[in-house]
């Protein structure tokens, strides 16, 4: 009993220390859109501000020319993203239905630690549906990495414009990057067809139940990866968000001076992307403004509008999802509270994940 307590009490403080770690970490990264660090031990402060603070908060409302179409076209995310759910899923499903779960998704990411939404609104689907969590998820996953594909597609075109010479210093993380995405597609495909079969050959010769089940319900989840037509009607409707966001990018950098920043926004996208792209990273928003600023002024953005684009895009996107999510969080009647992790439904989430996993396939 003592020895338990110990463990437990051992978890308990490494994630202590973790979110600590990870909340110093996000603070330092975050700075560095309105500071530059002298780590060198010269003559000035440790922290030197790029530009005057005072004058860059009383400039701010000059960039609204681009903040509310930057706004609006993040609010759109949600539509564009519940038509492309369907795609993905094995029966039909109401649009209104899948609208909903994935304004909760929304809300739930951008309004409450741990960036989990996509998983609550796998898990609200299962629920209201009565589809296996694990289904849901799968399927998630798959609009997931086809946006990953297409946003992939979308910067390699970006190399065309006028910023190519300009994007050509990212080509060596931009191959990185498409390594990756055809890495996990292949991944994908290989689950989708081989899990299946797994499971069968585990039930024939009765063993590993749990392993069979989690199996099985991955093979069901990540179905439309079994063939070309489903992948390819998949990415089609993948490319609808994936244009909006980048559109919004571009918008904003052209909004800050940068001429033909249209065009760079889905690099800044990618860039994104690939910074956030664990769940439960608590470093998260310190990475989007390192990120965000450094692109800006790598494209030729001054100091202060760099970190004007960081600022507002940051704050444009959590106030247009969060405010079209909270709707849909009203008319569904769901407690704010139990949205969050330790929360009625997280717990509920948790016991779909682990029934899903132990629950044998039922043929």
């Amino acid at each position: 009993m003592k020895g338990r307590a110990r463990r437990e009490g051992g978890r308990a403080l490494f994630k202590a220390l973790l979110a600590v770690f990870g909340l110093v970490l996000s603070v330092v990264l975050l700075s560095t859109a309105f500071f530059k660090w002298n780590l060198s031990g010269g003559p000035g402060p440790l922290l030197q501000p790029r530009f005057p603070l005072g004058q860059f908060v009383r400039d701010l409302p000059g960039h609204l020319v681009w903040l509310v179409p930057f706004m609006l076209l993040q609010a759109s995310l949600i539509p564009l993203r519940a038509v492309q759910w369907q795609s993905t899923l094995r029966r039909p499903v109401p649009l209104k239905e899948r609208y909903h779960l994935v304004a909760i998704g929304a809300f739930v990411h951008n309004a409450l630690p741990g960036k989990l939404g996509e998983i609550m609104r796998s898990f609200l689907l299962s629920r209201t549906q009565r589809i296996p969590f694990l289904r849901c998820l799968g399927s998630v996953g798959v609009c997931k990495l086809m946006e990953f594909a297409a946003l992939m597609l979308l910067v390699t075109l970006s190399l065309l414009g006028p910023f190519g010479q300009t994007l050509s210093r990212f080509e060596g993380e931009l191959k990185v990057a498409v390594s990756l995405c055809v890495g996990l597609v292949a991944l994908v495909v290989l689950l989708a067809h081989w899990s299946g079969p797994l499971a069968f050959a585990l039930h024939k010769r009765h063993k590993l139940p749990r392993v069979e089940g989690f199996l099985h319900h991955v093979s069901e989840g990540l179905g439309t990866a079994r063939s070309f037509t489903g992948m390819a009607k998949v990415f089609v409707f993948s490319v609808g968000p994936v244009l909006a966001s980048a559109l919004a990018y571009g918008l904003a950098l052209q909004g800050i001076g940068i001429s033909g920043g249209l065009f760079a926004g889905a690099v800044v996208l990618g860039a994104i992307s690939l910074g956030q792209s664990l769940p439960g990273v608590p470093a998260g928003m310190g990475i989007y403004y390192f990120v965000t600023s450094w692109a800006a002024r790598s494209l030729g953005a001054s100091p202060e509008d760099a970190a004007a684009f960081s600022t507002l895009t940051h704050l444009g996107t959590v106030i247009s999802q969060v405010a079209v999510g909270a709707i849909s969080v009203h008319l569904r009647k769901i407690r704010v509270r139990d949205l969050r992790k330790g929360g009625s439904l997280a717990r509920e989430a948790a016991t779909h994940v682990a029934h899903d996993a132990v629950e044998p396939a039922r043929t």
